[in-house]
C-alpha cells in the first residue's frame, strides 16, 4: 500500500504562484498514473490534472489549463503540481491520487490511494 503526503499549499493573493508537490513511500510511482483532485466547500471533488507513468503524457482541467503544470520526479518518487496566476476560485482543498496506467485519468473513481491533502486558499 502506498502513502502519499501533500505539501505546499497555503493562503495567496490572486495571480500569485504556488507548487504542490505528492510525495510516495511504501511502493514506487514509476508504473502508476498520477492525479490532482480538489474539492471546494459545498462543491463536488473535480479533477485538475494527472500524468502518465513515464511523464510524457498530461491532462489539464480546462479550468486550469495554461496555468498549472503537473510533473513527476520518479527517482524522488514524488509528483508537483506548479500553479500559477491563481484565482481566488482555486480555492480548495487539493488531494494526489494513483491509478493504474490505463484508468480513466478524469475519474475519481479509478484512484485508489490517496493523500491527506493541502489546503489551497486564494485572496482576491
Amino acid at each position: 500500500q502506498v502513502q502519499l503526503v501533500e505539501s505546499g499549499g497555503g493562503l495567496v493573493q490572486a495571480g500569485d504562484s504556488l507548487r504542490l508537490s505528492c510525495a510516495a513511500s511504501g511502493r514506487t510511482l514509476n508504473t502508476m498514473t498520477m492525479g490532482w483532485f480538489r474539492q471546494a466547500p459545498g462543491k463536488e471533488r473535480e479533477f485538475v490534472a494527472a500524468i502518465s507513468a513515464s511523464g510524457g503524457i498530461t491532462y489539464y482541467a480546462d479550468s486550469v489549463k495554461g496555468r498549472f503544470t503537473i510533473s513527476r520526479d520518479n527517482a524522488k518518487n514524488t509528483v508537483y503540481l506548479d500553479m500559477d496566476s491563481l484565482k481566488p476560485e482555486d480555492t480548495a482543498a487539493y488531494s494526489c491520487g494513483t491509478a493504474h496506467p490505463f484508468a480513466r485519468y478524469s475519474d475519481y473513481a479509478e484512484y485508489d490511494s490517496w493523500g491527506q491533502g493541502t489546503q489551497v486558499t486564494v485572496s482576491s
